[in-house]
């Protein structure tokens, strides 16, 4: 189905369809430009199987539990399978998954499988399942709805749940008021398997949740959106509208492409021949999809970076390892389409030149600059038109170890660098330079700021530098924050084995939920002034070791299902570049976050410490990070924690050659 407009559906008052209506009913909508239409499967007279008086083994009982007791007409709405990719079904109410009368309990089962086995011979599109009430327990429905889905292969199935609690709890503050709708979904889940097909139809109502609340439904698989008609006002023409409060959660929602429902308070009961076009325009009114689909036509244009990101969201990447593999040309090319960190780049080492004191004595006037990792040019470039606006005269060395770069860099020096750069094939780490530098720029950061190795190659870089030169980035700090993303772990659950659960992946975040915000775990800088010929002494990459441990107030409760990684780079002075959400570097596309995931989510409640403990390792061959995650409760102590992931490498690591 294309989103390039808004999804929405009608959802009458489930008691006032009927088989008899629902002909006319459909035609309406079709009629009135709506999408599709929620209609309930079965009539309230199909609760008769609670009063028939059936013993345990009487044969329509032992038809009923093995599935081939037939519905009798008048027990039906959808009766046939005429506009079943236009009908969204709904359950029965009745039925009570969790009650205390055994009887209500298997009725309501073998019930919700004859529904279900009869929404799949209809091949209906959709099913919306009943949300138990607050006071009702959820273990026994957990365990009904779970073994269901595998029932309907092919239909998408949505749990009403609403956004509020049912009931203000006494003695919650009311900036979490909505949390326990949250908590009995998450429960749910959590028994279905977060990489089931079990989706949200979330229900608003007069009163939202604040956005600390509304953030953790972001991480979840919301479908739906249920908008009663009475949230909507009317302005003084006359036609529904919404609060600027509903507008504002609308349009964050917008942006994850859920269908909506506009739910009817009321339905005349016509008969087939009162039931016409004129006595449902004044019931069901078109004005209020028009207003849904005016808020999603005047929502922000989409910036630079989401742009960019589009088709890559939620999209699990390996992070590159520009170190042992040659990057191909479509890579720099995608990077290089990037203005703002070629901006900040420049500025950096316009304002260090212009920091370069002026010779004396006769001394030449010139500063050298070796660009290391000059991969196809970019920096070079920054680097000349820097030299140009600070008035000084530079000697630049380019160099790169990629052959396939080299070829372009060369052609670079032959139609537009001439004798301005001079151009070196060789591994910075190994290069024996005519002359030190004054500036070393270089290219190297990953997500995480070290995962691409820039500790390691500019560790080996470092010697053509001058005892008082400067480096471009001068300090890189890596950030982690405990993530909440019921779509991520589905997708790495997907592989089924514990390898891609110990590795790291970038992804542009979306369905993402952070419990807290983000904080500095390390740092690098440079030069780092450590002389430790690395062909020489085995362990001479211990000063790149890293270790962290970082703990968190979860105001809200939430799901931990990985760990958000960020970076920030102090590139000369005030010059910053960032993808820390707090002072992310404005219009800059060229790194997306990084996504440690954990193999078994862990439930944090409101107001628990969540501790995330972090290594950066290494041997003579490779680079690798191990992670922790565990929650505490103040005054219990260690209430969860995961394994530790990734140990000595064994699952993921980045290469030194």
């Amino acid at each position: 189905m294309s989103f390039e407009t808004v999804q929405i559906g009608l959802m009458p008052p489930a008691d006032q369809v009927s088989a008899d209506n629902l002909q006319q009913l459909v035609a309406y909508a079709q009629t009135k430009g709506f999408d599709y239409v929620v209609s309930p499967i079965n009539s309230p007279g199909y609760r008769r199987v609670l009063f028939e008086d059936a013993g345990p083994q009487s044969p329509a009982m032992m038809a009923w539990r093995a599935g081939q007791e037939a519905f009798k007409p008048d027990d039906l709405v959808l009766r046939t399978a005429d506009h079943s990719d236009f009908l969204v079904g709904t359950l029965s109410d009745w039925q009570d998954f969790d009650s205390q009368d055994a009887k209500v309990r298997l009725h309501s089962e073998l019930a919700l499988r004859q529904q279900l086995n009869w929404v799949s011979h209809l091949g209906l599109g959709g099913i919306m399942l009943p949300y138990p009430p607050a006071s009702q327990p959820l273990a026994n429905y957990g365990r009904v709805l779970t073994g269901a889905l595998s029932m309907l292969p092919y239909t998408a199935c949505w749990l009403k749940v609403p956004c509020m609690d049912e009931e203000l709890e006494q003695g919650v503050a009311e900036e979490l008021q909505g949390m326990k709708s949250w908590e009995r979904w998450n429960s749910l889940r959590n028994m279905a398997g977060s990489e089931s097909k079990l989706g949200v139809a979330l229900e608003f109502s007069g009163a939202l949740p604040t956005d600390q609340v509304l953030d953790r439904w972001f991480a979840e698989p919301i479908k739906a959106i249920i908008l009663p008609d009475d949230v909507f006002l009317t302005n003084n023409k006359g036609y529904p509208v919404l609060s600027k409060r509903h507008q504002h959660v609308v349009r964050k929602f917008l942006k994850f492409k859920p269908y909506f429902l506009i739910s009817t308070s009321t339905l005349p009961k016509l008969t087939i021949d009162e039931f016409s076009d004129d006595s449902l325009d004044q019931i069901l009114a078109s004005p209020h999809a028009d207003y849904i689909r005016y808020l999603h036509r005047t929502q922000e244009q989409p910036n630079v970076i989401d742009q960019f990101a589009t088709g890559y969201q939620d999209f699990l990447q390996a992070p590159l390892q520009p170190l042992q593999d040659n990057l191909e040309s479509s890579t720099y090319e995608t990077f290089e389409k990037d203005p703002i960190k070629y901006q900040l780049y420049e500025l950096a080492v316009e304002k260090a030149l212009r920091d370069r004191p002026v010779p004396t004595d006769g001394q030449p006037d010139i500063t050298v600059i070796m660009v290391v990792g000059a991969g196809r040019g970019p920096l070079v470039n920054c680097s000349l038109r820097a030299a140009e606006k600070a008035g000084r005269n530079v000697r630049i060395y380019a160099v790169e170890k990629n052959p396939n770069a080299f070829v372009t860099i060369q052609n670079m020096k032959a139609q537009h660098w001439g004798d301005r750069v001079n151009i070196v094939f060789s591994d910075m780490r190994t290069w024996k330079a005519p002359e030190q530098a004054d500036i070393l720029v270089s290219e190297l950061l990953g997500s995480f700021g070290d995962n691409e190795l820039s500790p390691e190659c500019l560790d080996g870089a470092q010697k053509v530098l001058k005892p008082d030169g400067i480096s471009i980035p001068a300090n890189y700090t890596a950030f982690v924050a405990p993530l909440s993303s019921t779509k991520l772990h589905a997708d790495v659950s997907n592989f089924k084995d514990l390898k891609h659960f110990e590795t790291s992946y970038v992804v542009m975040f979306k369905a993402v939920s952070l419990l807290a915000q983000p904080k500095p775990i390390w740092v690098f800088e440079h030069p780092n002034r450590i002389d430790i010929p690395m062909d020489q002494d085995p362990l001479s990459n211990h000063h790149n070791i890293r270790s962290g441990t970082m703990e968190f107030t979860s105001k809200t409760s939430g799901m931990i299902h990985g760990v958000a990684g960020y970076f920030e780079s102090v590139l000369y002075k005030d010059v910053v570049m960032s993808i820390n959400p707090a002072t992310h570097s404005p219009g800059m596309f060229s790194w997306f976050p990084i996504y440690f995931p954990i193999q078994t989510p862990l439930f944090v409640p409101a107001g628990a410490q969540v501790v995330l403990d972090f290594w950066r390792l290494t041997d003579t061959r490779k680079v690798w990070y191990e992670w922790r995650v565990s929650c505490q409760v103040a005054g219990v102590g260690a209430l969860q924690s995961s394994p530790l992931h990734n140990v000595g490498g064994r699952s993921s690591s980045i290469g030194l050659f």
